[in-house]
């Protein structure tokens, strides 16, 4: 990636994060499992991270 794309995947990255105890579960499974693909060890941290900044988030499993 170049360095400007850089910077808007990080600006996209935290409007995700702030949006995303409002979005339909779907969206948040689609992307979270798109952010997991390549990382899979980063799975469970990030779950964490989710559920902490938004408690209503549940996984599914």
């Amino acid at each position: 990636m170049r360095a400007d794309e850089d910077d808007f995947a990080v600006m996209l990255g935290r409007a995700v994060l702030a949006a995303w105890g409002d979005m339909p579960r779907d969206i948040q499974e689609a992307l979270f499992e798109i952010a997991v693909k390549d990382r899979p060890d980063d799975r469970d941290g990030l779950a964490k991270l989710l559920h902490e900044r938004h408690p209503r988030t549940v996984h599914a499993g």
